[in-house]
């Protein structure tokens, strides 16, 4: 078996590496001096900008788009398997990093969607802007009326009237929609609730502008309002009006094509969640060597060492699981890579979670404070349990395929 990463691959993460190291980590600091300053202010700040320029510059844009169908010339044209490591980096700075490569969620998830179902006239609209940076996007498909676990059960309607499409209905957690640069949302609602149960579902490209689409509140995790990525938003919408040509895909795909979108986007989240973990590890490292208590440099205390080593355990087992993962869905497709994608949704962010727990502990009272990362990590690796799917349900799925004669 040859775990060596192929020559391109070995490029990029050195560049990838080296840029985060030299410009996105300093610029840390200078985001949230420019969070205080504006702090009623969801739109990118002057530092995103300006890393987005530089990453530009150096070709590392668009890493995550892979080179195939009508958008593959924009992208890198890496692999899943490639772009793994490089997603892994950009964990461990993922209020800037994510973003500065323009490979930031949930435009990445909605770009595969336009790349893979959009008509021309839709990749002309909105794909294009989005690839250049221009806009931003949200993806609104949980909601607060109904147990979002459960797909099918969307309350939202959309419903045909000569050549519109009319939706009425309420989203909640649409990420980056806070951002009034998001100006696309990508909505699934039911265009049929007598077909079969995955066929009742639609997706519809709703422009943030039309009539009858109301932001209502933002939401916090933990507390923290993500600014940074344009915040999570409760969105309502009555009786918005859309040209029917603003469907994406045909009418009953809405489940398929969400399930088209979820795939990739799970594995993206596991790849950050290991830098996250990483960089969490460095921190402890660090601070082992410079805090002692009771005569001895916390390195030396065994409760500290057991805990490190757990973690390292923990992190290297997992990445060569999202690395198979990464591999299968290029060679045999995300639907026979489906219970791998699960088991890595289940596990990676449960360990980091825990990762981040015990360099918390570590910290001691520092590291729940805003002065070190780790507790906003902590927040985002919990949120990911329920992202994209909870725990509960990639284990029902998963225990049921493993049980299937």
């Amino acid at each position: 078996m040859d775990f060596a990463p192929d020559a391109r691959t070995a490029e990029l993460t050195a560049q990838v590496r080296a840029f985060v190291d030299e410009h996105v980590l300093p610029a840390e600091p200078v985001l949230d001096a420019q969070l205080a300053a504006t702090p009623d202010d969801w739109s990118p700040r002057p530092v995103v900008r300006e890393l987005q320029a530089a990453a530009r510059t150096q070709g590392l844009w668009n890493l995550f788009l892979p080179g195939t169908g009508p958008a593959g010339e924009r992208g890198a044209g890496l692999t899943n398997l490639q772009y793994a490591p490089l997603a892994e980096l950009t964990g461990r700075s993922p209020r800037l990093a994510p973003a500065a490569f323009n490979c930031a969620a949930p435009d990445t998830g909605n770009m595969e969607l336009l790349a893979h179902f959009g008509t021309p006239a839709q990749r002309r609209d909105w794909l294009d802007p989005l690839l250049d940076a221009r806009i931003r996007s949200a993806f609104c498909m949980t909601e607060p009326g109904v147990a979002s676990s459960d797909a099918s059960q969307i309350g939202t309607r959309i419903r045909r009237d000569g050549d519109a499409l009319v939706i009425t209905g309420r989203k909640w957690w649409s990420t980056g929609a806070m951002n009034p640069g998001a100006a696309l949302l990508v909505v699934m609602g039911k265009t049929d609730p007598d077909a079969p149960r995955h066929r009742q579902q639609s997706m519809v490209l709703v422009p943030r502008d039309t009539p009858g689409v109301t932001v209502v509140r933002p939401l916090t995790v933990f507390g923290y309002d993500d600014r940074d990525h344009g915040g999570h938003a409760e969105i309502a919408f009555d009786d918005v009006r859309v040209p029917a040509a603003n469907l994406l895909g045909g009418e009953g795909d809405g489940f398929a094509v969400a399930q088209a979108r979820l795939g990739p986007g799970r594995i993206h989240h596991c790849m950050r969640a290991l830098g996250m973990a990483e960089r969490a590890l460095e921190l402890a490292a660090g601070r082992a060597r410079e805090r002692s208590t009771f005569g001895r440099p916390l390195a030396e205390q065994g409760v500290v060492r057991e805990w490190v080593a757990t973690s390292r355990v923990e992190v290297e087992a997992l990445r060569l699981l999202v690395l198979k993962t990464a591999w299968l869905m290029d060679t045999v497709g995300n639907r026979q890579a489906m219970r791998e994608i699960q088991a890595i949704k289940i596990a990676v962010p449960r360990a980091v979670q825990a990762i981040l727990d015990r360099v918390m502990q570590l910290f001691g009272a520092a590291g729940l404070s805003g002065d070190q990362p780790l507790a906003e990590m902590f927040a985002a690796a919990r949120a990911t349990r329920l992202a994209d799917g909870p725990d509960e349900v990639h284990l029902s799925s998963l225990g049921k395929a493993e049980l299937r004669p």
